[in-house]
């Protein structure tokens, strides 16, 4: 049986962030589920960069099933935690279900991925504390703000916390992650 992981997302997250990986993962020989608030089916969006604007704009992305909504989920029976960006976790950090996952995963050192605004979440159950990460650039002073040192890279690895900027920084975030997933829940 291969080893599970868990990714938690909502309405509104970059569809890049979400699906790249998911399907990374399952081509790895994952079991990857995606956890939402409720068993639905996930809106995505997509944020892109245009001439003009002075930040990303966002258009409708994918439509997605989550597997499992947060109350089904026990953190145990999962290897590792994906967080994805976008604007889903401006408001699942409130999530208290949410927050008791997230805190699971940190409590108990298993690997975590999180990208753009993905650290608002483990930065809201204080997990980001005396950590190196990176995020959306635009979150730096969050970051610090939640105790963390924040740099400017593609990728930061501090333990098992895999940190990235956003999109365009997959490739890198993925087998930076995969490094630590590979020795801490290796596929049987």
């Amino acid at each position: 049986m291969s080893a599970k992981i868990l990714i938690v997302t909502g309405d509104a997250a970059e569809s890049l962030e979400v699906l790249y990986p998911h399907q990374r993962l399952r081509e790895e020989g994952y079991d990857v589920h995606i956890a939402a608030p409720a068993r639905k089916k996930l809106r995505l969006v997509v944020h892109d960069f245009e001439p003009g604007f002075d930040t990303y704009t966002e258009k409708p992305g994918y439509t997605w099933p989550a597997d499992l909504a947060f109350s089904e989920i026990d953190p145990g029976r999962y290897a590792a935690l994906v967080v994805p960006g976008g604007r889903a976790p401006e408001y699942l950090r409130n999530d208290p279900e949410l927050r008791k996952i997230l805190k699971s995963f940190f409590d108990t050192d298993k690997p975590v991925a999180q990208i753009c605004h993905g650290p608002l979440l483990t930065a809201a159950v204080g997990a980001l504390r005396g950590r190196r990460v990176t995020a959306y650039p635009a979150l730096e002073l969050d970051m610090q703000a939640a105790g963390a040192t924040f740099q400017d890279a593609e990728a930061v690895v501090d333990g098992t916390l895999v940190s990235s900027r956003c999109w365009p920084d997959h490739s890198r975030w993925m087998r930076e992650f995969l490094t630590v997933l590979r020795a801490k829940a290796p596929v049987s």
